[in-house]
């Protein structure tokens, strides 16, 4: 399993995450970064988020990574929601369907952030009935400075 530490650009762990409901930790399905992921036992749909707000170096364009593990039984049309500097944007990805990155991370797109902890990235459970919504890291890549 990949150290944060060793991960490019800014990474936000699940453990650091400010989560919202109850969530489970889990190591059952490899990948996952760090420790462990979590998932939301399908229950309580749309009560449950977990935000990850990075302290990002500097002020600038940033690739923005989701990292999941996946198998049938993962939810698809997660909604993911970036508050960036230039408002939100929501993103739906699909759990089901394996990460391209490394069989891990999932690109959600490009988006200018502030530097220091002004932006964040919240994975909710909305609209996800019938299946376990993952949640494990987020990655910042800065693209332009």
């Amino acid at each position: 399993m990949p150290d944060k530490s060793k991960l490019a650009g800014t990474v936000v762990d699940n453990t650091e995450a400010k989560l919202v409901g109850e969530w489970k930790h889990s190591v059952h399905t490899p990948p996952f970064v760090g420790v462990s992921y979590i998932h939301d036992m399908k229950e309580n749909k749309g009560q449950k988020s977990a935000t990850f707000t990075p302290d990002l170096p500097r002020t600038g364009l940033y690739e923005v990574r989701v990292s999941h593990n996946s198998n049938i039984r993962r939810a698809n049309g997660v909604p993911v929601t970036v508050h960036h500097s230039k408002g939100k944007t929501v993103v739906k990805i699909n759990e089901g369907e394996p990460a391209p990155i490394a069989k891990l991370f999932r690109s959600i797109g490009l988006f200018h952030f502030k530097k220091g902890r002004e932006g964040s990235v919240t994975i909710s459970t909305e609209g996800t009935e019938g299946k376990y919504v993952i949640v494990d890291s987020v990655q910042f890549l800065i693209v332009m400075p």
